[in-house]
């Protein structure tokens, strides 16, 4: 890998780590706990349509293992990494059927996976099928917080690749 690859996923993965920390500062908006916005997703979702899989693979698990770091809850790596994955997987696949600019669509169904995935760790962790009366709410806050991110996402996107076609250097464009 090239030092300025290198360099640009850790930034992104520097910016990913900055905004779930200030994302925890945000007091929780709903009487549902775990429902938060997922900012730090955004680049995420940016990085599925921008980069190759291991490089955004690369980028969430640096971020799950640094973000528990920070915040002093290692119990949360098992939850954000199965939520973490089973979003990064479906998005994947998703991206190959819908375009970039319905983006947002992936990132609402990759939100989708990732409660499903936290859940189904719940249910596995906590071994009883009574977690699963969290679901309902959860798909619902992820499709919010999922087309939120989504548009972000697809907003930089679009960004960059207008400057890729005027001739300006951006991320990546010697691949």
């Amino acid at each position: 890998m090239k030092i300025k690859r290198l360099t640009e996923l850790s930034l992104l993965t520097a910016l990913a780590l900055i905004i779930f920390v200030v994302e925890l500062q945000i007091p929780n908006l709903s009487p549902i706990a775990g429902v938060k916005p997922g900012l730090a997703n955004i680049i995420t979702v940016y990085a599925v349509y921008r980069y190759r899989w291991g490089e955004t693979a690369l980028i969430l698990l640096a971020r799950i293992l640094l973000g528990a770091l920070f915040t002093s809850n290692p119990s949360a790596i098992i939850y954000s990494l199965s939520g973490g994955f089973l979003c990064l997987l479906g998005m994947l696949l998703l991206k190959k059927i819908i375009p970039m600019n319905h983006l947002w669509l992936c990132s609402v169904l990759g939100a989708v996976l990732h409660n499903i995935g936290q859940i189904a760790a719940a249910v596995l962790i906590m071994r009883t099928a009574a977690v699963l009366l969290y679901l309902p709410p959860l798909v619902l806050s992820g499709c919010i917080a999922g087309t939120i991110t989504g548009l972000a996402a697809q907003l930089v996107l679009k960004r960059t690749q207008k400057n890729i076609s005027k001739g300006v250097k951006t991320k990546g464009q010697d691949e």
